[in-house]
């Protein structure tokens, strides 16, 4: 094919590409504003002329993907179209956020500025850019909410097209996506958006685990669907004589979904109960009521099957925080198999679909007020008036509400408060007023008193009760879990800080008769004082943390002594608790606050571990990037194995960590140093041993014990470090601490466990 022949292939293509995004647009129920998209077509691929991607495909593909993506799937009208077409017009090109506004009006222009901001530079040098851009995306939310919803679609078709990055990109790309865009397509109401971006974000880091998963689910597919059958059978009869318009069907789970759950419950494929869920969608008729409609269905259901009382899910009533209704139930089928049923009308299933735009557009039809959603918006709005200096900090705190489950709350007056779970009184206090959080003294929970830190449940009634002696305390940062109180809180602290540190000053300038020191006395004294800079040592002497010698004279006299060991020690432990203080959110299945783990270094090559042999680090690791040559290290938060899909990680002594891709400390890294993210991969292991654990549980008996050490020698030398074993009623839960040389190892000591008689569960652990 000739040169003239591939560009008009590609024009028709290009053409094609515009008809199709027309005719979706004219399908919706938007006004038909055709002019203003076709101008923002014509002028993005004037602009893009010649640019391809990494693809290699024309750029102005992209563009024209995103408003596909924002029209078909999000339901946004012509702006939102026109902005996601001129989205990397003036990030990529001479244009001008001037020039767009010029052609196309403020909103647009508005909307491409926002998005041209996220993703240009930095507030700071030492400063994470991901998590400065998230602070940006947040920041545009107050003035356009489609901003957001624009850079989600542009995210959703990056990750379609993630095959041409390199690996390193690619763990870059899905740690930012699970970390960032994920949860807020969740909180948006996006759902489908927010499982394919989960599902292609575990496909690129676990193809063999996604394959393997997928394959399973297909063969499994046959049996499903015998089971849906046997229960939709007389459900059917019954709705159909309710004379209504519905539809049925079944609906798997993603594949993400199962292995996520896979790996929280420690459970094997077979063992995941609830792999699809039977949805019956109804179509609204006037002068009906929307929720008796749900609660008919309901009841025409468990007139047929048994009901598991303690899984009914009203969200019907008290909607979630992101728009989404539904009422949820589980039953026994007539297969003897748990069945999970999701009743919503058509107006319901449109706002899970397509989430905040759907929500706009039923409540311009005045179907629905003012709902958590808008709520949610509010207090972020309230989070960026006063955010924290730290980017990544900050994100820490608004990320904190973006992906939890829900709790509903009583005042004393009977209003109902929506407040994550896990959330506390004094989280509940600052929902009120952050007044009455400033100076909240306890609670009364259901007419009890509690304490500040007591975790409300769904359903409590709280009084809060305050004092104006009391203020916010550090540790209070350490059992909120609201995005608002951190904020708050952080705030008032900063605020208290600046009036001692204020107070010291004065302080210091009454012992110098208000007249200035030099910098050679001044930096003397920080160093007498142990203080890093101006602000913390008139933190120290307004605290009355130190003492200020008599006079002036004083601080000529003192002598600077050398550093002991002690203050050395001491020293380190502050960096120690500096770290610690920005670690990840409490271990969900201990409940102990979460803390880095210091890795354990590698030693220099050719010299030998504690205990253990020399080790060749070019045989343990093969790092991809040619001519990459620097110390690696095992960190302890993912305890990652031979064989395990792992990254690296380029810490700033230009050590690098290997994590699990699923690593949640990963995630992080990711997410935040993704410029520090390189591929790794696994070298010869075999003649090393790593540690690893194995849990299992089962059914007691004598002998049970020595059963299983037995089946795990069997043909096979295993190096068993420690066993721990207890029982209770009957059951025991097991744990093998043990040195295996890879991932596959483990399993293969896990499938001999599961095959002894009484055993229910066995896998391995996930650190």
């Amino acid at each position: 094919m000739s040169d003239e022949e591939k560009q008009a292939a590609e024009d028709r293509m290009i053409e094609n590409e515009f008809q199709t995004l027309l005719n979706d647009y004219l399908n919706s129920n938007h006004r038909r504003k055709t002019d203003i998209i076709t101008r923002a077509y014509n002028m993005a691929k004037e602009a893009h002329k010649g640019a391809r991607r990494r693809s290699g495909e024309p750029y102005i593909m992209h563009p024209l993907a995103v408003a596909r993506i924002v029209s078909k799937e999000m339901g946004l009208g012509s702006t939102s179209i026109s902005a996601s077409l001129l989205h990397d017009v003036v990030e990529d090109t001479d244009y001008t956020v001037e020039d767009i506004r010029a052609l196309f009006g403020d909103k647009i222009a508005q909307i491409v500025d926002g998005l041209t901001k996220i993703s240009h530079g930095m507030f700071g040098e030492k400063v994470s850019a991901q998590a400065e851009n998230f602070r940006k995306l947040l920041l545009t939310m107050s003035d356009d909410i489609r901003v957001i919803l624009v850079k989600i679609a542009d995210r959703l078709h990056n990750m379609r097209t993630l095959s041409s990055m390199a690996p390193a990109k690619q763990y870059k790309i899905t740690g930012e996506t699970l970390y960032i865009y994920a949860p807020l397509a969740h909180r948006l109401g996006l759902f489908a958006v927010k499982t394919e971006l989960e599902e292609l974000c575990f496909k690129y880091e676990h193809p063999e685990t996604y394959a393997a998963l997928a394959r399973k689910i297909e063969d499994t597919a046959p049996e499903r669907n015998k089971i849906y059958e046997n229960f939709a059978v007389p459900v059917v009869e019954a709705l159909d004589r309710m004379d209504m318009e519905y539809e049925m069907r079944a609906r798997i789970k993603s594949v993400y979904s199962i292995w996520n759950k896979m790996q929280t419950k420690g459970i094997d494929f077979s063992e995941v109960y609830d792999l699809f869920a039977v949805r019956i969608i109804f179509e609204i008729y006037p002068g009906l009521d929307e929720k008796k409609q749900c609660w008919d269905i309901y009841s025409a259901v468990t007139d047929i099957y048994k009901l598991r009382p303690d899984r009914i899910r009203d969200w019907v009533s008290y909607p979630k925080s992101n728009g989404y209704q539904a009422l949820h139930l589980t039953v026994m089928g007539p297969d003897g198999k748990w069945i999970e049923i999701q009743i919503r009308s058509r107006r319901m299933d449109d706002i899970a679909e397509k989430g905040f735009a759907a929500h706009w557009k039923y409540k311009e039809n005045r179907i629905e007020e003012d709902n958590e959603l808008d709520k949610w918006l509010k207090t972020i709005q309230e989070v960026l008036s006063n955010p924290n200096p730290n980017a990544i900090d900050f994100l820490d705190t608004v990320k904190m509400n973006l992906f939890s489950s829900e709790i509903f709350v009583f005042t004393p007056k009977g209003e109902i408060k929506t407040l994550p779970q896990g959330a506390t009184a004094l989280d509940f206090a600052y929902t009120i007023h952050t007044r009455v959080g400033d100076h909240c003294l306890g609670a009364k929970v259901n007419h009890t008193l509690a304490p500040l830190s007591r975790k409300l449940s769904s359903g409590d009634q709280v009084e809060i009760l305050t004092s104006q002696s009391v203020n916010p305390q550090p540790e209070w940062l350490t059992f909120v879990t609201t995005a608002k109180a951190h904020t708050k809180i952080e705030a008032s602290l900063r605020r208290q800080r600046r009036r001692i540190a204020e107070k010291g000053k004065n302080m210091l300038a009454e012992l110098f008769g208000h007249e200035p020191v030099d910098n050679t006395l001044f930096n003397k004294i920080l160093h007498i004082y142990k203080a890093e800079n101006k602000d913390d040592l008139y933190f120290l002497i307004g605290n009355k943390s130190v003492s200020l010698p008599p006079d002036r004279e004083a601080f000529f006299k003192m002598k600077i002594e050398p550093e002991k060991q002690d203050n050395l020690f001491v020293r380190y432990m502050k960096q120690a608790m500096n770290v610690i203080k920005k670690a990840p959110p409490s271990d969900p299945k201990s409940g102990k606050p979460g803390q880095r783990v210091p890795s354990t270094p590698v030693p220099p090559e050719g010299q030998p571990e504690a205990g253990g042999e020399a080790i060749d680090r070019k045989r343990v690791f093969r790092l991809t990037e040619v001519g990459f040559r620097r110390n690696f290290s095992v960190p302890a938060c993912c305890n990652p194995l031979p064989g395990d899909d792992v990254f690296g990680y380029v810490t700033e002594k230009e050590v690098v960590e290997v994590h699990k891709r699923s690593c949640q400390t990963g995630l992080k890294l990711k997410s935040n140093y993704g410029d520090r993210v390189i591929a790794v991969e696994w070298g010869d292991y075999r003649q090393y041993s790593f540690q690893a654990s194995i849990v299992f549980t089962g059914i007691d008996r004598v002998g049970i014990l020595g059963t299983i050490l037995s089946r795990l020698v069997e043909d096979m030398v295993v190096n068993i470090r420690s066993v721990n074993v207890s029982t209770n009623d009957g059951i025991f839960e097991g744990v093998f601490n043990i040195h295996v040389h890879s991932a596959e190892e483990v399993n293969q000591l896990c499938a001999r466990i599961a095959k002894v008689d009484g055993i229910s569960t066995v896998h391995r652990s996930a650190i």
